[in-house]
């Protein structure tokens, strides 16, 4: 979302919001002298639950509300907040205000939260103030709107920041090829691509690296995050439930989605399987009865998560994990490959440039092995 401020000293109201590299920033309007710093403040609250109101159109679109949209359901109720857009800018210059000690509130909050900022701008009372407000509130929905059709660019790239219950094919696309061309990450995956759509691409390109290193171990491809987190510390259990689910015949997307969609309703204070939790609860007790119930450490760090990413971040999360799960296949291929030491002269010391030559056989010879995996995956 963007995120509105005053500046008190230059009395601007500015607009800034995140692009994946940092945050940019604009002057929206500048604020009169005889506007009381208290109503320029209460507008820029305002602002901002507007903000956050609109953009949570898009990180939960109806599309991920798991019902038919009938009357209201959870689907039928996103629907009406997104299409509450087109009364926004009439809200912002005529908004419901008290009448005979009553006040209509909304149950919308993408209304209700426009009528508010209307209410802001009626009680400071000046045209020009209200004309910028109210263009620069339809660049933030124009900016939803491009996000929803795939297009990050310009205010909408702050989307990359967002996690979305769903994933745009056109971002699941542009993610796809990114990948092709470097399987360990692109930093244009977390500055240009939607996170969510970003995950959906890494986890059938870890699925592809995890075949290429079960195969070179002898192993699971379900257990390979595990196994490289005994060669380097990594993040192994979301990619170790990516590659289960898959494993069980999930797609990529609804692997990823899943997850996502249990920490969002984890960071919503949900309970995402109830059933699921019982059981950790319960395996939880058994080890705790058995290594030492009265040890409050042990017993805490026994306790079950409701979810293995991180609540705030989720989908930005797990395309971290998830890449991390491509370098930890990596690194069990590149355990079992011969090291090319014995083709050198014995007696000639091996230089740092032999060491990296050796590196970049085995990382290209790994990289070719996953494409090629990839593709047989792809043509069935």
């Amino acid at each position: 979302m963007s995120r509105y401020a005053f500046d008190v000293l230059r009395r601007e109201l500015l607009v800034a919001w995140g692009t994946g590299r940092g945050d940019v920033a604009s002057m929206v309007v500048a604020v009169p002298a005889e506007v009381a710093d208290a109503e320029a403040l209460a507008l820029v609250d305002k602002l901002n639950d507007l903000s956050r109101a609109v953009w949570r159109t898009y990180t939960h679109p109806s599309s991920a509300a798991g019902d038919d949209g009938e009357v209201n359901t959870e689907g039928w109720r996103r629907d009406q907040h997104r299409a509450a857009f087109s009364g926004v800018a009439e809200a912002l210059r005529q908004p419901n205000l008290p009448s005979g000690g009553g006040l209509i509130v909304s149950y919308n909050p993408v209304e209700e939260c426009a009528h508010r900022v209307g209410r802001a701008l009626h009680r400071i009372g000046i045209e020009s103030l209200v004309g910028a407000v109210v263009a620069d509130v339809a660049a933030e929905l124009q900016a939803v709107e491009a996000a929803e059709c795939g297009d990050l660019s310009d205010r909408a790239r702050q989307a990359v920041l967002l996690t979305r219950a769903d994933a745009s094919p056109v971002q699941v696309a542009a993610a796809d090829r990114l990948l092709a061309g470097d399987p360990f990450g692109d930093e244009q995956l977390f500055t240009d691509i939607d996170s969510t759509a970003a995950a959906v691409a890494a986890a059938a390109w870890l699925a592809a690296a995890a075949d290429v290193a079960g195969k070179a171990c002898d192993m699971e491809p379900t257990r390979v995050a595990v196994e490289a987190d005994n060669i380097e510390a990594l993040p192994h259990a979301s990619p170790t439930q990516v590659l289960e689910l898959i494993e069980l015949g999930a797609t990529a997307e609804s692997a990823v989605l899943g997850m996502i969609h249990g920490a969002m309703r984890a960071a919503d204070g949900e309970i995402p399987d109830f059933e699921e939790l019982l059981a950790k609860i319960a395996e939880a007790d058994e080890l705790a009865e058995e290594y030492g119930r009265d040890d409050p450490e042990l017993f805490a760090k026994l306790l079950p998560r409701l979810t293995p990413l991180d609540t705030t971040r989720p989908a930005r999360d797990l395309l971290e994990d998830l890449l991390s799960g491509i370098h930890g296949c990596y690194l069990l291929y590149r355990e079992v490959q011969t090291s090319g030491l014995e083709d050198l002269d014995p007696d000639a010391e091996v230089t740092e440039e032999q060491y990296e030559a050796l590196e970049n056989r085995d990382r290209k010879a790994f990289i070719d092995a996953v494409r090629a995996r990839k593709a047989a995956s792809e043509q069935g």
